[in-house]
């Protein structure tokens, strides 16, 4: 059983570095590429940072220079580093893993139950 697992939110103040975590775990054959969504309540579920399984990252526009993400593969983590935090950065942050749970297995994504980031002005 695979599971992917979300830590680090909480309630920051504005201009904070707060940093997130995201874990996979369970019997399987291949972590590919991570990607961390942010979803706003009432609204659709926006792509914040994607990261290849070789560490190469992207980023939407509104979080680029502020967020790092990083991934150590040794343990199946990837991190996102937030700077500078806006009140508009407040939202439910959720990891998706793209992992191969054996050779012959197609791609599948799995998804964290998110971690809460309220930024208070």
């Amino acid at each position: 059983q695979v599971q992917v697992v979300e830590s680090g939110g909480g309630f920051v103040q504005a201009g904070g570095s707060p940093r997130l975590f995201c874990a996979a775990s369970g019997n399987f054959f291949g972590l590919l590429h991570m990607v961390w969504y942010r979803h706003f309540p009432g609204k659709h579920r926006d792509l914040v940072a994607r990261i290849s399984c070789g560490g190469r990252s992207n980023y939407a526009d509104s979080m680029k220079g502020r967020f790092t993400a990083s991934r150590d593969n040794t343990k199946n983590t990837v991190y996102l580093q937030m700077n500078s935090l806006k009140p508009e950065d407040t939202g439910r942050y959720y990891c998706n893993a793209a992992i191969k749970t054996s050779p012959r297995d197609r791609l599948a994504d799995y998804w964290g139950q998110g971690t809460q980031v309220t930024v208070s002005s």
